[in-house]
């Protein structure tokens, strides 16, 4: 289990000391997929950011397992089995899928176990293996090799921070069932940032997150249900004679 208790966070602005992360208490639990959702600049990255050890705690603890990792930097924290995925992927040039699934799992990894990892991320090991990473992978090709570079690695928590950006619609119906398949093989706490309605139904449960506060954890069909609410209302109002002056009038 993943917990932060009473984490608040200050960083230095251009202006002087900014407050991103105010007495955030969170648990997250094995084997659960979490959405982070709620608007820009409200504090989802800098949550996930906290957890990585990217950004450290100015009061408060990061607790994993039991122990307090709140002192632990980035490199401790990954060998502890937490990973951190950023929107866009980087790219190893003169790297192949092969060499950076190896590097990854920081071990020997036998070639059945390299298909195995592909294969879980939706990608054909015949086809990528031994292909360098280079420009010529899709934005969807180069979110599904990270995230079996992360399932290498036995991860305790993976965080995911907006994956769904930069890629086509065929790559992020490819990238969703990548995290269904994820949830069903590994014990892995998956925590994903965005605003994407397809990923909010992954999840077990719902962060709604503003402010640099945790405002609401709530179920996914709460959540979908109000936007469903909301989408109506925006129709409503669009459709109706009075201009959306009168709800009461509008049908």
């Amino acid at each position: 289990m993943l917990e932060m208790i009473n984490v608040s966070v200050t960083l230095d602005g251009e202006n002087g000391p900014v407050e991103v992360l105010k007495d955030i208490n969170l648990e997250l639990e094995p084997k659960r997929i979490y959405v982070m959702t709620g608007p820009n600049g409200g504090g989802k990255s800098s949550i996930a950011k906290t957890i990585m050890g990217i950004y450290p705690a100015s009061t408060g603890q990061v607790r994993l397992d039991g122990q307090d990792i709140t002192a632990l930097g980035i490199t401790e924290r990954a060998r502890l089995g937490i990973s951190y995925a950023f929107q866009r992927p980087p790219v190893f040039k003169g790297m192949t899928v092969r060499e950076l699934l190896t590097y990854a799992a920081a071990r020997p990894v036998s070639q059945p176990q390299l298909c195995d990892l592909l294969f879980d991320v939706g990608l054909c090991a015949q086809d990528y293996l031994d292909r360098e990473i280079n420009a010529s992978f899709s934005g969807g090709e180069l979110k599904r090799i990270e995230i079996a570079s992360l399932l290498a690695r036995d991860l305790k928590v993976a965080l995911f921070d907006e994956p769904e950006a930069g890629i086509d619609l065929w790559s992020f119906r490819r990238l969703t069932e990548t995290f269904e398949n994820m949830n069903k093989k590994y014990d892995t706490t998956i925590v994903i940032i965005s605003h994407q309605e397809r990923i909010l139904q992954l999840a077990d449960q719902v962060i709604l997150v503003a402010d640099g506060r945790i405002s609401e954890i709530t179920s996914r069909d709460s959540i979908l249900l109000d936007i469903k609410r909301l989408d109506t209302e925006c129709r409503c109002r669009q459709d109706c004679p009075w201009g959306g002056i009168d709800d009461a009038n509008c049908n």
